[in-house]
């Protein structure tokens, strides 16, 4: 009789939707549930316009070998904060995530820093140094080349600048918001609709707009870190994955292959995608994560 050789399938992660309480915020998180108690942790730090459901895919494809845990910031995704009582700015993001690491006991994980998650995870990481087993950074920037000449100009409007208000709302739209997760990919239509139009779900609730325009002005306040963030780096040389996509016109290329002057034996892979380089080349990144994980854990 013949020989049935089809390889099994990959198996798929069980995933929990949990919420928790964080300095009075309702922080909804997805958590994996891994095989092994011991399983080596992974915070993943989502960016804008998205939230933890950015990471769904890549939750499935490694969560049953590690515990994949994926918070969304107040303001953002599933998350609820109490109206009137949450202040919008890097720093408080930073407060929240700080407390929901405490909360959930984490004292050792390696960060996934994606946009906004590397303000959010570098705050994090100067604060709390000795729970880092590693970063890995996907258009995740820290240094001025890595900001594009459009990053450059946005990110210098302030409150007084004539039409800044007008140009930050612009990019919560829904053709802005597409346009973010189709651009520079080669292969637009491996991006899936539901990233984009879950964003647009949740920036079009009612007050969000109003977080996402704080945070917007609140950016300078990275750029003006991140000497502070090279030093960390400097000073602890932490194990350093970099997964970028070469083709995002906010977070170009410069600004991965800075990381290597400040940690000179971080692994680098550029790939011919745009700023969610997940979207597309997920089946090419997500085995560099295992390897990753399975070395530094």
């Amino acid at each position: 009789m013949p020989t049935n050789t089809t390889a099994a399938p990959a198996p798929i992660a069980r995933t929990a939707h949990r919420f928790v309480d964080v300095r009075g915020v309702r922080v909804f998180y997805r958590e994996s549930l891994p095989e092994r108690s011991d399983a080596p942790v992974l915070l993943l730090l989502h960016g804008f316009p998205s939230a933890s459901h950015q990471y769904r895919r890549l939750i499935d494809a490694l969560g049953t070998r590690y515990r994949m845990i994926a918070p969304d910031y107040p303001g953002f995704g599933h998350t609820e904060v109490p109206d009137g009582r949450f202040t919008y700015s890097f720093d408080a993001l930073a407060d929240t995530v700080e407390g929901f690491v405490d909360r959930l006991g984490l004292t050792r994980f390696t960060m996934y820093l994606f946009d906004f998650g590397a303000p959010v995870g570098f705050r994090l990481a100067l604060r709390r140094p000795e729970r880092v087993a590693g970063l890995i950074v996907q258009n995740g920037n820290a240094y001025e080349e890595g900001l594009s000449d459009a990053a450059r100009a946005f990110t210098a409007l302030t409150p007084d600048t004539p039409g800044a208000e007008r140009t930050i709302r612009d990019l919560f739209t829904l053709p802005a918001t597409r346009a973010q997760y189709e651009g520079g990919t080669g292969s637009p239509e491996l991006v899936a609709p539901e990233g984009w139009l879950l964003d647009q779900h949740f920036l079009d609730l009612p007050e969000r707009q109003e977080a996402q325009l704080a945070l917007a002005y609140d950016y300078r306040s990275n750029i003006a870190a991140y000497p502070r963030w090279q030093a960390w780096l400097r000073d602890h040389t932490p194990p350093t994955l970099i997964t970028w996509g070469a083709n995002d016109p906010f977070f170009p290329a410069p600004g991965a292959h800075a990381y290597l002057r400040d940690v000179p034996d971080a692994e680098l892979h550029l790939f011919d995608t745009g700023h969610f380089a997940l979207e597309e080349r997920l089946p090419e990144i997500a085995p560099l994560v295992a390897d990753f994980l399975d070395r530094t854990a």
